[in-house]
């Protein structure tokens, strides 16, 4: 359990950064990556999520992946966003290592980690051996837990609500990250540990929605917030959805939901690449992900700068 005073987590929007890198030796940028970090909480995000997938958390060593949650925490603490907590991608295959990189990066500055199930070994990994794998963590790691069912990035592997309530029992597990986009899921889980909503704190524990797409959705079903790769280039636009949500203007939301949506969807599909492609083109930083992982070329590049216009200008005037 956590010896150091925590930072709450609150309702509302969080983004799992990107990791920029020096475009000629793909050695780590670390004044981008806390130029990025002040940026998106000035923009009203009450958290980050440093070394998810959108991190390319799989691209660097323990190292980097230390050095980068130190950066983020000094750079929120440094202009003044101690109440942003940061949390950090801890996965790995094993419960031993998983275990040692939740206690490094808990010591680097994270307070929270966000933990896929192990999915290398498919075929060994029933709901039990999942449930070993996170209740075993849970019982070592300094950090409370956040689950992160995504199973487009662990062989398919879907946690239920079943399975994600019985985990939720667990001191030490603290919420979950619906990346599978099942807003019902996400529903029965919320309910059934009367989640931090947009309207009240709830028992504390976290529902998170994945994918800026369902913000108002996330909201509507009595979800905690979202935690989206999109909110790296459009956070005042998913931070007024939600706002709007929570002041009960619904219309209001739901129109800015579509428009968030389609500007969403452009990024989902230009994935790591083309989320710092928009970053740079709007932001005038961003860079390029580590190979092999592709560079974009202008075409491209321009593809979706067309596609996230209509988002980037309500953006721009929040």
């Amino acid at each position: 359990m956590a010896s150091k005073q925590l930072t709450p987590l609150r309702d509302g929007i969080y983004a799992p950064t990107m990791t920029f890198f020096n475009p000629e030796t793909e050695e780590l940028d670390i004044p981008t990556i806390k130029k990025h970090a002040v940026r998106l909480a000035e923009a009203g995000l009450v958290g980050l999520v440093a070394m998810g997938s959108n991190g390319e958390a799989v691209h660097l060593t323990r190292e980097e992946k230390v050095a980068v949650t130190k950066a983020t925490r000094e750079a929120l603490d440094e202009a003044g966003y101690k109440d942003v907590p940061v949390i950090v991608g801890a996965s790995e295959q094993s419960i031993r290592g998983t275990i040692e990189l939740c206690k490094l990066t808990f010591e680097a500055g994270g307070e929270y980690v966000l933990l896929v199930p192990p999915s290398y070994y498919r075929y060994a990994m029933n709901e039990a051996a999942i449930e070993e794998y996170y209740t075993s963590v849970a019982d070592a790691s300094p950090a409370p837990i956040i689950l992160y069912n995504y199973p487009g990035a662990v062989a398919g592997i879907d946690m239920d609500s079943d399975f994600i309530i019985k985990l939720a029992k667990h001191p030490n597990i603290v919420g979950t990250k619906f990346t599978c986009g099942n807003t019902g899921k996400l529903t029965r889980v919320a309910t059934a540990t009367n989640a931090c909503s947009v309207k009240n704190k709830g028992s504390g524990w976290m529902a998170f929605g994945g994918i800026a797409d369902f913000t108002a959705q996330t909201a509507a079903s009595g979800g905690s917030g979202i935690i989206a790769g999109g909110a790296n280039v459009l956070p005042k636009l998913c931070v007024k959805v939600w706002k709007l949500w929570g002041e009960g203007k619904y219309d209001e939301a739901i129109e800015l939901q579509k428009i968030l949506s389609t500007g969403d969807w452009v990024l989902t599909k230009g994935a790591v690449p083309g989320t710092k492609a928009a970053i740079e083109m709007e932001y005038g930083y961003g860079g390029f992900p580590r190979k092999p992982l592709v560079r974009l070329d202008e075409e491209a590049r321009q593809k979706i700068k067309t596609g996230i216009s209509e988002a980037m200008k309500i953006e721009k005037s929040l």
